[in-house]
């Protein structure tokens, strides 16, 4: 005969707590990592280029700033590194032609003080 203890027998359970924890950061992730598109509601209409290429490297004037502050347009050293000197040389290479586009080059270790008296 079997003297029954102060212990009942426990009704099976399952914990699903756990469970959610788990379900809700699996949802949270995939909330976060979703990309929404947002599709703008202006419409625009884009420029198209022209079939026909034009060789317009030719009449670029270009200006190239080295990394100790020299000048060279069009592979020729200007000598004094001023303003005015720099002016000078520009209208001397590019004569009356004020419609010739300027290419300013300079090294990534050019100072930027060079770079803004090019640009003057």
């Amino acid at each position: 005969m079997r003297i029954a203890s102060g212990r009942r027998e426990e009704d099976f359970e399952i914990n699903v707590i756990s469970l959610i924890d788990v379900m809700l950061t699996l949802l949270m992730f995939f909330v976060m990592t979703t990309t929404f598109v947002q599709h703008s509601s202006m419409k625009v209409t884009l420029p198209e280029a022209s079939t026909t290429e034009q060789s317009r490297d030719e009449q670029n004037l270009t200006v190239l700033i080295d990394a100790d502050g020299r000048f060279y347009i069009d592979n020729n050293e200007v000598l004094n590194p001023a303003v005015d000197t720099l002016k000078e040389a520009i209208t001397r290479i590019a004569g009356d032609d004020r419609t010739r586009a300027v290419v300013l080059r300079a090294d990534a270790k050019t100072q930027h003080q060079a770079v803004i008296t090019a640009m003057d």
